[in-house]
């Protein structure tokens, strides 16, 4: 079960609580019973692996096509 947090609109007390997916969100204040509303927290996005970068794929300034390694470049190393 995720945890949601939440933040009072009259106290400013922030809280946490353990809830179901399908479960109504938390409408009162535990300190002062006042209306509460959930805080929207954005998430980090980290990119892993090949392809994500600018010079992963670089295109030819010339002919505008990809840069791909021949075989028979391959055969000589």
């Amino acid at each position: 079960m995720p945890i949601y947090e939440y933040e009072c609109s009259v106290c400013r007390h922030h809280f946490e609580r353990r809830q179901k997916f399908d479960e109504e969100p938390v409408a009162m204040c535990p300190k002062c019973q006042a209306k509460a509303q959930r805080v929207i927290h954005s998430v980090p996005v980290i990119f892993k692996g090949s392809g994500f970068y600018t010079t992963d794929h670089r295109k030819s300034h010339d002919t505008g096509e990809t840069k791909e390694t021949t075989p028979e470049k391959e055969k000589g190393k």
